[in-house]
């Protein structure tokens, strides 16, 4: 996991400031609109944080479902990485609220060839 501090982010035309709408970006619905609606889809900072959240929502859900066709061992550890992945989305949208463009491992460069960095 890597964390560089992102350029100056202004605020959005509708006042809400970009750092606001990339850490709320990690609640996945909001990720989506982000990417929809504009001024959201304009902005760097906000689409990469949204892409990055939808692809850790996948990475969660896909990763959930193999643990849940593995007996015992799969359900023993399922709660385990949900933890993990929540830990890594609040950790996400704390750097993306201090304005820092925080990339997970593997996902985080996924993320930044979408937006084009």
């Amino acid at each position: 996991m890597s964390g560089e501090q992102a350029p100056q982010v202004p605020s959005t035309s509708s006042g809400l400031e970009s750092n606001v709408a990339a850490a709320l970006a990690y609640f996945p619905i909001l990720a989506v609109i982000w990417l929809l609606v504009e001024p959201y889809s304009k902005d760097r900072f906000i689409k990469f944080h949204s892409i990055q959240s939808i692809a850790l929502t996948v990475v969660s859900i896909g990763l959930g479902m193999v643990l849940l066709i593995i007996p015992i061992i799969g359900w023993v550890l399922l709660p385990f990485v949900q933890l993990g992945i929540f830990v890594a989305a609040v950790i996400c949208a704390v750097k993306a609220f201090q304005k820092e463009k925080f990339k997970l491992p593997v996902i985080g460069d996924f993320a930044e060839k979408q937006v084009g960095a």
